[in-house]
């Protein structure tokens, strides 16, 4: 053990690979480093060996570490941090080789691919460089919260027909906080796909990851996943393509207590981490107390679901403190003082100055006497309970929340009607934000409930609805039992939904009507005016003799047009034989020209 004056983040031992004879002796030195981020962006390389600090990495970042890995074929140390970058770093001259921005947020993780010419980046989302040009060689959608682990889970492609150029065709795993869902990655030659190919769902989140690598196309990829909860999943499956369902483990390992003769209940006992062997057929599970962890080889056997080891731990966790250490004296007090408290809320009583010994023995108890009660005592106290109480009569956001994780564990209807009656928005938002995960299947339980009442209640529980698949959509879409958890909520809404059309169209009609009977009280509340003619003139034989006189005016008119057109025609035929005859002209015939000639 070795003390650190600064805050440790990160971990990663020295690179283990082959090397030549001539080589045995370097390799050995490198293997001996252990590289620690930390939380002030400097990287502190300790010697496991010499049990010393050998040297520090400075000026490559300015925040906290989150992530540092060793190069397979150099003395190369890549590191990424909260300030957006990713540096590589040469630990023999401890100088900064090369530096550039690797997301727009911060990174989290990182992974050096099987032959060293590529690296996986991870914030949200998921990055491939080109260890060469330090440029992107594939983007990845990634994850809604950041990455948490990163892992290439083969080292060759499947199809081995194909030419290997070193990393298309490979797999990689990856994890991210608050996601129960492990996603598996290919990459392709095209820039096409961009989403997961498969992925792995869990119980809680995953804390500890450990894999065996398939170098076989026949050979599948064993997974140890240790959840918050303090289970463990193993999983066993091929890579050979995409996989629509999530998959899940094949064996959950849980460890309890036997439980003593006094409590017969077995109590759990949680895993902290675990990690294949070299056999790949055996696990080394630690388990229970983080001071004090237990160290155990298992052999695997996933012929079974569920299995349940039981070990008993309380003597081993048993910790000692030591009394003699303690520098805390105990006053000693006289039977005869009385003793104020400050420290009581609300404390309002005179603090009395040391009386004189004949007060004293008058405050002593004579023999016969009756004792003071409590409810007396506690009034000598002059406690004030209204000063203790809040401003408002209500409990704050952070009680709020707490209220509801009591209200739903006891099932106590005071105590979640007090809580789910408020009607300000701004506090049922943050009490929802507040609320542990575990709490929300079980809320999202009793709202449906609640809609099942009266209406007034029913849209009431409508805010705590939207609150809760606003804030908590990525934690219940990775549920794999989502629809039967909210099936009663979803055949609710949809009853309540199909009426609405109808409704609409009643409200529709109902609207009409209304406005047609009030249109009509309207007019019958106008009095009517009288609109018939006081004065009405009939002539009937001026329109007869007037009709008359047209039609004989049109006959005349008729007549006189064709005598018209006659009288012009003989005047015109008059006029063409007075032009003959003056110009000595003659209708005679040839014949009697000739004669005449």
């Amino acid at each position: 053990t070795f003390y650190l004056s600064l805050l440790c983040l990160c971990l990663a031992d020295g690179p283990q690979r082959k090397k030549r004879k001539s080589e045995a002796a370097e390799v050995d030195k490198q293997l001996d480093i252990l590289a620690i981020g930390t939380a002030v962006g400097s990287i502190l390389l300790y010697s496991t060996v010499k049990g010393e600090l050998q040297s520090k990495l400075d000026g490559g970042h300015d925040n906290r570490i989150n992530c540092v890995r060793w190069h397979q074929d150099n003395y190369c140390l890549y590191s990424c941090s909260e300030d957006k970058h990713i540096v590589e770093w040469n630990t023999q001259t401890c100088k900064v080789k090369c530096k550039w921005k690797g997301d727009n947020s911060s990174v989290s993780s990182l992974c050096i691919s099987p032959d060293g010419k590529m690296l996986l980046s991870a914030g949200r989302t998921i990055k491939l460089w080109d260890l060469e040009t330090k440029e992107v060689y594939r983007h990845f959608t990634g994850h809604a919260t950041s990455v948490s682990s990163l892992m290439f889970t083969t080292v060759k492609p499947m199809n081995e027909n194909k030419s290997f150029d070193g990393i298309t065709g490979l797999y990689f795993l990856s994890g991210a906080i608050h996601d129960r869902l492990l996603s598996v990655w290919y990459i392709r030659s095209d820039r096409k796909e961009k989403n997961a190919v498969m992925s792995f769902t869990v119980t809680d989140e995953p804390t500890f990851i450990d894999l065996t690598v398939s170098e076989v196309k026949e050979e599948p990829v064993k997974l140890a996943v240790v959840c918050r909860d303090g289970q463990l999943h193993l999983f066993e499956h091929i890579l050979n393509g995409y996989c629509k369902k999530p998959l899940t483990s094949n064996c959950t390992i849980q460890i309890a207590t036997p439980g003593n003769d006094g409590d017969s209940t077995p109590k759990p006992v949680p895993i902290l981490a675990a990690a294949f062997c070299t056999d790949k057929q055996s696990l080394l599970l630690v388990y229970g107390n983080t001071l004090q962890p237990i160290i155990e080889r298992v052999s695997l056997n996933t012929s079974e679901s569920h299995i349940c080891l039981i070990r008993d731990v309380q003597k081993v966790l048993a910790l000692k403190t030591d009394v003699a250490v303690t520098k805390v004296k105990t006053p000693v007090v006289n039977s005869d003082t009385k003793v104020l408290v400050p420290g009581i809320p609300g404390h309002s009583a005179a603090v009395k100055t040391p009386s004189s010994g004949k007060e004293k023995n008058k405050s002593k108890r004579k023999p016969g006497e009756t004792e003071d009660s409590i409810e007396e005592r506690l009034g000598a106290l002059d406690i004030d309970v209204s000063k203790v109480k809040t401003p408002g009569g209500l409990p704050q956001t952070d009680s709020f929340a707490v209220l509801l994780v009591q209200g739903l564990e006891s099932n106590d209807s005071d105590i979640l009607n007090k809580v789910l009656n408020t009607r300000k928005e701004t506090l049922i938002k943050n009490t929802v934000a507040r609320m542990p995960i575990h709490a929300v299947i079980p809320l999202l339980h009793e709202l449906t409930k609640r809609l099942q009442g009266n209406p007034y209640s029913a849209s009431q529980m409508v805010r705590w609805l939207k609150c809760v698949f606003t804030l908590h959509a990525s934690y219940l879409s990775t549920l794999p039992d989502l629809i039967p958890q909210l099936g009663m909520l979803y055949q609710l809404m949809e009853s309540r939904v199909k009426t609405l059309q109808k409704l609409s169209r009643l409200n529709g009609r109902l609207f009409l009507l209304v406005t047609q009977v009030a249109a009509s009280e309207t007019v019958q509340d106008v009095t009517e005016v009288n609109q018939t003619a006081k004065l009405v003139y009939e002539d009937e034989s001026s329109e007869e003799e007037g009709s008359d006189d047209e039609m004989i005016a049109d006959k005349d008119s008729d007549e006189n047009w064709d005598e018209d057109e006659e009288k012009e025609e003989q005047s015109e035929e008059q006029d063409m034989t007075v032009e003959k005859e003056i110009n000595g002209d003659s209708d005679l015939e040839p014949e009697n020209e000739s004669e005449e000639e």
